[in-house]
């Protein structure tokens, strides 16, 4: 591969970060990567580790004359970011982001972003339970997808050159529409965190259930629960709270298939839930298909996968 970024910058140091870096230094995607964390500790950690080639004490020292910038921060503090680095982005340069929401960080971030300055938001789709400079891996976006969200008036030429570095990292990329991508989200990640959550919720409450009873003798469906629910906190925090309509809607959906099951269990419909389960089967089938997963009986989880 060749070099597509003279300098990329980025803000935030935790497990999608860590992974861009040991993925672009995989590849020679670009000739430096600097990079920043709002921690001291984190900083530490990088430096120690070897991640990036220039771990800086500020923001804005890590993106000066970075031709990319990166935001890998929670979603609720990407505009505070963009605010501060703005004065000293480099003209002609791309400013991305990896959140899991996209109209929100669009608001947040476009009205700091400076004139002759590309700002086209992005999501990898990809990650693992773990969080921190120390969980990446390069191997973590191949054969992910990676959506790219343009805004309006985003340069034709800085988006096929961001999809290029992606791809480079090796992602499968295409573009999405902010509101539609929210929507998408919300139904294949947002809303089933949001019931892994629960679930394990439920688990800690049934008192008639002893702790130990749970943890000993949990049964695959429910070890599935806690890897989703042992996700980064703050990250979720924010992704709830700043994609609150879409994530709503599709509970309202998840609410009444979940009515329309209950009823079929107590009415004993057994056909009922056969069609329902044969139908969503297939849905996993799909999955595997399109190569996002394999049928291995771990899922295809070894330690480092997806």
């Amino acid at each position: 591969m060749t070099q597509i970024y003279d300098r990329v910058a980025l803000i935030g140091l935790g497990l999608i970060a860590s992974s861009m870096f040991w993925a672009i230094k995989r590849a020679g995607l670009a000739g430096e990567v600097t990079g920043y964390a709002r921690s001291e500790a984190t900083r530490e950690t990088a430096r120690r580790i070897g991640l990036c080639d220039r771990v800086c004490d500020t923001a804005q020292e890590a993106v000066e004359d970075a031709d990319l910038v990166v935001l890998c921060v929670p979603v609720g503090a990407m505009g505070a970011v963009a605010e501060d680095i703005a004065p000293v982005l480099k003209p002609g340069a791309t400013v991305s982001d990896v959140g899991s929401v996209k109209r929100h960080v669009i608001k947040a971030v476009s009205p700091h972003i400076p004139d002759g300055v590309h700002f086209i938001p992005a999501h990898p789709l990809a990650g693992t339970e773990h969080s921190g400079p120390e969980a990446g891996f390069a191997e973590l976006f191949d054969n992910r997808w990676c959506l790219l969200v343009p805004v309006e008036g985003s340069d034709i030429d800085a988006i096929a050159q961001l999809r290029t570095f992606w791809e480079g990292m090796g992602s499968n990329v295409d573009e999405m529409d902010a509101d539609h991508h929210d929507l998408v989200l919300a139904v294949t990640s947002h809303a089933p965190h949001l019931i892994a959550y629960t679930m394990v919720g439920v688990a800690d409450d049934l008192r008639r259930v002893t702790d130990t009873e749970v943890i000993k003798y949990s049964a695959a469906g429910f070890r599935d629960f806690t890897r989703i629910a042992a996700s980064d906190p703050t990250m979720w925090r924010d992704v709830f709270l700043t994609n609150k309509d879409a994530t709503l809607e599709i509970l309202g959906r998840f609410t009444e298939e979940l009515f329309a099951l209950q009823r079929a269990i107590r009415t004993g419909d057994g056909e009922q839930l056969f069609d329902y389960f044969t139908r969503t089967r297939a849905i996993r089938r799909g999955i595997i298909d399109a190569g996002q997963d394999t049928d291995a009986p771990d899922f295809g989880r070894g330690k480092t996968s997806t």
